[in-house]
């Protein structure tokens, strides 16, 4: 974010997100890895913390399916009560 930022105000005429990308992907591989170190820090920290993020969701998702004893939403369960009385209809018109 930060090369995007200096990119942007060196080239202000140039709009193009590929252009951005590009440039700072060469940017990146001319890096030596002792540069890269903060970056590749930083991008380890956060991958954790959304690790922490997405079990505590996942876990809080579990406990209300167990509550609602069905992955299913009301509205599925209600279309499908009337899918079967939409069929039983059909079987009087015989």
């Amino acid at each position: 974010s930060e090369f995007r930022e200096q990119y942007k105000k060196d080239h202000p005429n140039n709009k193009s997100v590929a252009a951005v990308g590009k440039a700072c992907g060469e940017e990146w591989k001319r890096m030596s890895e002792e540069d890269k170190a903060p970056y590749v820090a930083r991008a380890l920290k956060k991958k954790e913390e959304y690790d922490v993020t997405i079990q505590a969701y996942n876990k809080k998702l579990e406990g209300k399916d167990e509550e609602d004893g069905s992955d299913k939403s009301k509205s599925e369960v209600n279309d499908e009560d009337e899918d079967e009385e939409d069929e039983d209809d059909d079987d009087d018109d015989e």
